[in-house]
């Protein structure tokens, strides 16, 4: 990239940052310091305003460079993604946000604790949020550092890694000062830039191609070097039996993991009622569908314009095929147009990875303050304020999830984030609804149910092609893949749901009908909701 590229793309991120500084300091002076305050923003937003910040939340690095980038490289099995994303949605309207605003307060063990012993699901539950926030935040720090390495020329792993290291100090200082209020505000912003950058780019390449799409998908085809096959399943997913339960594996997770992401079901908290919770959800559907439906374009549009080759000769897993469709779409390299819009459109990734993962933190850190840090303080100690707790955890946070992204940093954004998926769907979803809607469900039950789910997930993805066994994993030099598949969701989701039975039909104690009961009237009508 050119010197003018590099110095306005990095004009346009300090503008970002800048901004979204400015208005943590605001937020920060005007808190009062409350559990309350700090993990659910005081529950004062409207529902509009907090549809943003889910769309926000949601739209992360891994939907508008991975999935666009899977596309350009993959054709029609790149479209998984977008539909899954999408669909998924229609379980977390129709079985969770408004039972979950109900239930809770701050995170997903206040729901199964509910009913149960809390210790003990608290802990479980704890383990499992702060687990699938790590993994979602590894994939940030992917995309971060994919971005400025094609913003450097990508020559520069030194540049590369002081940029995951940047975002995570960041993100730290975002979520410690500002909580959820902070974060929301910063999610809105995001939201706003990156839905003006999509449509920018979707109508150019519209234009490019005269609004015909068809011609558009006969380009891209051309261009792949696959032909015909481009646009139908199985370029990726469907050159043998393996690939094809890897295609199932992923649909699943996809589909079934949204609803137990915490820091999607932390929103749920930012607003006043259940219904204003249920409407927050409508918006961000429509946000969030016409957004995904973009994506096709531009993924497409990256394959027909740019190129699957160069595409894959910038980052072999395709993260950067919008920024390359920005430069080509705004006249070339070296052109005004081309270095504006480029700049643009990495600023606004950019900005997309800083917000989420500023949510993803303040959802891990309020599970470590509220639910495990509370249920393993000693008896006698002197307590520590939940709140000072949670912004000690998103500094620990942090170095983890920035370790974590500089070992994977070649791997896929969408890919990546297809295997928290997997893991939330496998240790969170059973025990949420299991909660929910099975009167005899038990503690045992509960806790067997996340760790049913969550072990077999994380053993899995460490037995996998991801970690080991071929050129393109973690460790390429060494061998210990014993599962075939890269998604553990077609075998750890089922296991996750049999083990919370197993663990409620073994078990000596009773389940408690009152509390039951009362749960039922709670989700469901809101008396007595937080």
């Amino acid at each position: 990239m050119t010197d003018n590229h590099q110095s306005l793309a990095l004009l346009l991120f300090s503008v970002f940052i800048a901004v979204t500084l400015g208005i943590t300091t605001w937020v920060s002076r005007n808190r009062h310091g409350s559990a309350e305050e700090f993990y659910a923003g005081g529950r004062l937003f409207s529902p509009i305003e907090n549809g943003f910040a889910i769309a926000g939340d949601y739209m992360s690095a891994a939907s508008f460079l991975g999935i666009s980038g899977l596309i350009a490289l993959f054709g029609y099995d790149g479209l998984l993604y977008s539909v899954g994303f999408l669909v998924a949605w229609l379980v977390v309207l129709f079985l969770v946000a408004e039972l979950v605003r109900n239930c809770g307060r701050f995170t997903l063990a206040d729901v199964v604790a509910a009913r149960m012993r809390e210790r003990p699901v608290r802990i479980a539950a704890g383990t499992s949020s702060v687990t699938v926030s790590v993994l979602y935040l590894v994939a940030q720090m992917v995309g971060a550092g994919s971005l400025v390495a094609l913003l450097l020329g990508g020559t520069s792993g030194a540049a590369q890694s002081w940029t995951v290291i940047g975002v995570g100090a960041l993100m730290v200082i975002y979520v410690s000062l500002g909580g959820m209020r902070a974060t929301t505000w910063i999610q809105i912003v995001k939201a706003v830039l990156l839905m003006g950058g999509a449509i920018t780019l979707t109508v150019l390449v519209l234009v490019r191609f005269h609004g015909d799409f068809d011609q558009l998908l006969r380009s891209a085809a051309e261009r792949s070097g696959h032909g015909d096959a481009f646009l139908a399943p199985g370029l990726k997913y469907g050159e043998d039996w393996t690939a094809r339960l890897d295609f199932i594996s992923l649909g699943l997770a996809l589909v079934l993991g949204t609803a137990g992401l915490p820091h999607i079901l932390s929103r749920f908290y930012t607003v006043p009622t259940a219904r204003a919770a249920r409407r927050s959800v409508v918006w961000a559907i429509g946000l969030i569908g016409s957004f995904y439906l973009m994506t096709i374009v531009l993924g497409f549009g990256a394959a027909a314009i740019v190129g699957p080759d160069e595409v894959r000769d910038s980052n072999t897993a395709g993260n950067t095929a919008v920024p390359l469709l920005a430069l080509d779409l705004g006249g070339g390299a070296g052109s005004t147009g081309g270095t504006v819009l480029f700049a643009v459109v990495a600023a606004v990734a950019f900005a997309t990875i800083l917000a989420v993962v500023a949510g993803i933190t303040l959802a891990s850190s309020a599970s470590v303050a509220h639910d495990l840090y509370a249920s393993l303080r000693r008896r006698g100690a002197r307590p520590r304020s939940e709140v000072s707790v949670a912004r000690a955890a998103s500094v620990g946070i942090g170095v983890l999830a920035i370790a974590l992204g500089l070992l994977a940093r070649d791997l896929n954004v969408a890919f990546l984030v297809g295997l928290a998926f997997a893991v939330a769907a496998s240790a969170n979803l059973p025990v949420l609804l299991y909660s929910l809607f099975w009167r005899g469900f038990t503690t045992r039950g509960a806790v067997w149910a996340v760790y049913g789910g969550l072990i077999p997930a994380v053993a899995l993805v460490v037995l996998s092609p991801v970690v080991s066994g071929s050129p393109e994993s973690l460790f390429p030099g060494v061998d210990f893949q014993y599962f075939p598949l890269q998604n553990p969701g077609l075998v750890s989701i089922p296991l996750g749901f049999v083990a919370g039975w197993l663990g409620t039909v073994t078990s000596a104690e009773p389940p408690d009908e009152a509390k039951h009961a009362e749960t039922q009237v709670r989700s469901l009508t809101g008396a007595g909701a937080a």
